[in-house]
């Protein structure tokens, strides 16, 4: 009987998206056998201080993807905005699967919005996106740093004074831990990180027994959409350590991709936001159109804020030594 190795991570959260890839496998290829490799990343050992300060570059997916080059596994499940837009060399994206909601959300105290939280409020995230957007919106509140798995930043946040703290609505979705949402952040204004809600199985370039087999997992409007912001991100050279957001949404009865995409300095004082369409069908024509925004966003200077980002991160490196 054929069988099929996926690697994952350890976490909850993980665990629940790679069984979901595995029961969805099962379901169009019933007589394979699958089982779950888990195998534990740089991200998942290094639990002290702020991700952007850990560097990103496969962060929580290079030993996954070793694992995967050594044939020890058959394909990887990976959350999508985890994985670096520079696939590594032998690898390919098998598929991205049909996405669960790409917003945000606020966890708060008091079941407050982020409007309505009082003056000087604490608010927490890892994210340097995020905080860019919060502190856009309320520059009153303060923003502090929090690590760990979802289970983790919502224990460490009941057990602190913090008023508030912001995760991926999905992640609290697939945890089954919704009713902890108070405030859905609308994607269109709040925007997310690029692949945030979509899921990405990464196999080994070459390997046609596994493409045919992941195939059915892949999702039109989820890929085209994803493949538009992630081409932006890597347009920007952007990652964990810089304020990046993008949102890509088919609009209206034609194939309409809109894509909406944000940089912002490390305050959130300076945010630039632009929107562009197009027809896409494939995703070449979806990769284009991403590599058009992250143009138009430079023609309005961004790239000025991406540089003060860069700068401001390096010295506060230097400080923390």
């Amino acid at each position: 009987m054929p069988q099929l190795v996926i690697g994952t991570r350890g976490s909850a959260l993980a665990t629940r998206q790679a069984n979901g890839v595995r029961a969805a496998l099962l379901s169009s290829h019933p007589g394979l056998e699958i089982r779950l490799e888990v195998i534990h990343t740089k991200g998942d050992k290094l639990t002290h201080g702020p991700l952007h300060k850990l560097g990103d570059k496969g962060l929580f997916t290079k030993e996954i993807e070793q694992a995967l080059l050594e044939g020890r596994i058959d394909l990887a499940v990976h959350s999508l905005k985890d994985l670096p837009t520079r696939i590594a060399e032998g690898l390919a994206l098998g598929a991205i699967t049909a996405r669960e909601d790409p917003a945000d959300a606020l966890v708060a105290k008091d079941a407050l919005t982020l409007e309505a939280l009082p003056p000087g409020a604490t608010v927490l995230t890892g994210s340097l996106r995020r905080a860019a957007q919060v502190l856009h919106r309320r520059s009153d509140l303060k923003v502090l740093d929090v690590r760990g798995n979802v289970p983790t930043r919502l224990r460490k946040f009941d057990e602190s004074p913090a008023q508030a703290i912001v995760f991926a609505r999905a992640a609290l979705v697939r945890l089954a831990l919704a009713d902890r949402i108070t405030q859905r952040l609308d994607p269109s204004e709040f925007l997310p990180a690029c692949g945030q809600g979509a899921l990405g199985v990464e196999i080994r370039r070459g390997d046609e027994r596994t493409s045919k087999l992941v195939r059915v997992l892949d999702d039109f409007e989820s890929c085209r959409a994803c493949t538009a912001e992630r081409a932006f991100l890597a347009s920007l050279h952007g990652g964990c350590q810089v304020p990046v957001g993008a949102y890509a949404r088919f609009t209206g009865d034609a194939p309409t991709l809109t894509i909406t995409g944000m940089v912002a300095n490390l305050d959130g004082s300076r945010l630039l936001r632009r929107s562009v369409a197009a027809v896409v069908t494939a995703n070449e024509e979806a990769q284009a159109l991403g590599e058009r925004l992250a143009e138009v966003l430079r023609g309005e200077g961004c790239q000025g804020i991406l540089d003060e980002v860069i700068s401001q991160s390096s010295r506060n490196a230097e400080q923390d030594e």
